[in-house]
């Protein structure tokens, strides 16, 4: 279960200021394209906290259930995924500096992540902060060449991360909403894969346009289908919220 939670909304879209050349336009350019399209800087600087309730798809597994996701700016997430073939609930946190979950493997002990997947996990807690203020946290954006998909020509942007960390986004070119992310990330296994991640169904919530729909593929195969029912925008959730085994 480690890597099927990804929070695709929350660390993915965004662009640079290089310049993206033979296109006449630069990175700030799309960005800004980005920012509106998502619902406007003002919108999205005015979330504080996150909550997304829905159904999931092990689709390997042919494994179903329900799940709720939390994240609060601008880098604290937890995902609880109840799974009912196993009779318990699956939970995983990061608080800004730890990463913890319930271990399936160890009868659902509270532990502290391996470092691998910990890394991981907190890449996905990143909030929209990450993303308007890309300097604060040293992530870069380049813009590289389009890729044609279909009769669609997607603009691509690779965003590094401060440690090192890359993932290429493809952008619809009409909409300048999210088409597809990939990286090469912790798979399910523990080991190295391929991560593409397809977010779909945008619908407005409170002005900000939010993929009610993520289908995640693992090197090359069908792996999670998310459903989003409910998306809800500053709870006040706790700190406490974020931490395990206390």
């Amino acid at each position: 279960m480690k890597k099927a939670l990804v929070w695709t909304t929350a660390a993915l879209a965004l662009v640079s200021i290089a310049a993206l050349p033979g296109y006449g336009q630069t990175a700030q350019d799309v960005l800004k394209k980005v920012v509106e399209a998502m619902g406007g800087r003002k919108a999205l600087a005015a979330i504080k906290d996150t909550t997304m309730t829905g159904t999931y798809e092990l689709v390997p597994m042919s494994m179903n259930g329900t799940f709720t996701m939390y994240q609060k700016e601008p880098n604290k997430m937890r995902a609880d995924m109840d799974i009912p073939a196993m009779g318990m609930m699956i939970s995983q946190t990061y608080d800004g500096q730890k990463a913890m979950w319930t271990n399936p493997q160890n009868g659902g002990a509270v532990e502290e992540m391996p470092e691998t997947q910990s890394k991981a996990f907190s890449r996905q807690a990143m909030g929209n902060d990450a993303y308007l203020n890309p300097e604060k946290y040293k992530i870069t954006y380049a813009l590289k060449p389009k890729v044609k998909i279909g009769d669609m020509e997607y603009i691509i942007i690779e965003q590094t991360l401060a440690d090192g960390f890359k993932a290429t986004i493809y952008v619809d070119p009409k909409t300048y909403l999210i088409f597809k992310t990939e990286a090469v990330d912790i798979g399910m296994s523990g080991a190295e894969a391929k991560i593409e991640s397809y977010p779909s169904d945008y619908k407005a919530v409170n002005g900000v346009m939010i993929a009610h729909s993520i289908r995640t593929v693992q090197d090359g195969v069908d792996y999670m289908k998310l459903t989003f029912s409910k998306v809800t925008f500053n709870s006040n959730l706790e700190d406490a919220l974020f931490t395990l085994g206390k």
